[in-house]
């Protein structure tokens, strides 16, 4: 089910909450598993750059070549952990909202939130984290956010740059000027992962 679906051709007054906590429910476990696979491939990425440590020149541009390759899965991986973990959060804050539909009623936000566009709807209720709030701290945040401006997260990274960090960071852990792990970070996508988390706390 696509993240507009619940909009098309119904109020958020018409969704049920029960097929809403369904979808929150299934793409919480889609989100989950996407995570897995990434961390799956950031320790494949470990350790094959612990083999290029002390590796001769063709050894490393061999290894560079197959964490260039291990990367780019990572980075579809995260394209589509990114996607699912907009839908995830558009969902859970529609569980919210209706959760507190009676209270929200009483509130000049609702016009808002009935009224608007799905396609803005979506794209205002997917940059906050409603789950586990007050309702005041509720309607301060969709206050907030359909009333703010918003910048889409864009993941950008140089395919042409990857063999160059990549050279650059045995380089540091040959010459002590770094350790392992803090080189591994560097060519890593757990930070981005792990800021998913912060965000969605």
């Amino acid at each position: 089910m696509g993240i507009l679906d619940f909009l098309r051709g119904n109020s958020v007054e018409r969704l049920n909450i029960r097929e809403l906590k369904e979808e929150e429910m299934r793409l919480q476990n889609h989100v989950e598993l996407a995570r897995k696979e990434i961390m799956k491939i950031e320790k494949q990425k470990k350790d094959t750059f612990k083999q290029g440590v002390g590796a001769d020149l063709i050894q490393k541009k061999i290894l560079a070549q197959k964490l260039k390759q291990l990367d780019m899965q990572a980075q579809l991986k995260f394209k589509g952990f990114m996607t699912m973990n907009k839908e995830y959060m558009f969902i859970s804050n529609l569980v919210v909202i209706k959760q507190y539909e009676k209270e929200l009623k009483q509130s000049p936000i609702w016009s808002k939130i009935t009224n608007i566009d799905p396609s803005n709807f979506e794209t205002n209720l997917i940059s906050v984290n409603l789950k586990g709030k007050s309702f005041d701290d509720v309607l301060n945040n969709l206050n907030s956010v359909f009333e703010g401006s918003l910048t889409d997260f864009s993941l950008e990274q140089s395919t042409d740059d990857t063999e160059k960090q990549l050279l650059d960071a045995w380089s540091g852990v040959e010459t002590g000027a770094i350790d392992v792990e803090s080189a591994q970070k560097l060519v890593s996508m757990e930070k981005q992962l792990e800021n998913k988390d912060t965000e969605g706390s």
